[in-house]
């Protein structure tokens, strides 16, 4: 798989923490290789506009679609609890 990332995201992992960056790259290669992985715990966010939401830590997420052989990432941000 490819990834493509958005505007958006490219802003939002700029301003995130430095720990949070590195445990994201781990993640996206993760996601590259399988993206079932337990610790993404990714799933379909919004059914309409195929939108997924896959696990930074327990704080953070991502977001992302997948449009045929690339994931395109949308965002990266806290988590609301």
């Amino acid at each position: 798989m490819n990834v493509q990332l958005s505007p958006q995201f490219e802003r939002n992992y700029a301003d995130a923490p430095l720990q949070i960056q590195k445990l994201f790259d781990r993640k996206l290669a993760l996601l590259v290789q399988n993206l079932c992985h337990p610790s993404l715990r990714a799933k379909k966010y919004d059914e309409t506009r195929d939108i997924w939401q896959a696990r930074v830590d327990r704080a953070w997420r991502f977001y992302f679609q997948i449009r045929g052989d690339t994931y395109y990432l949308l965002n990266i941000t806290p988590h609301p609890k």
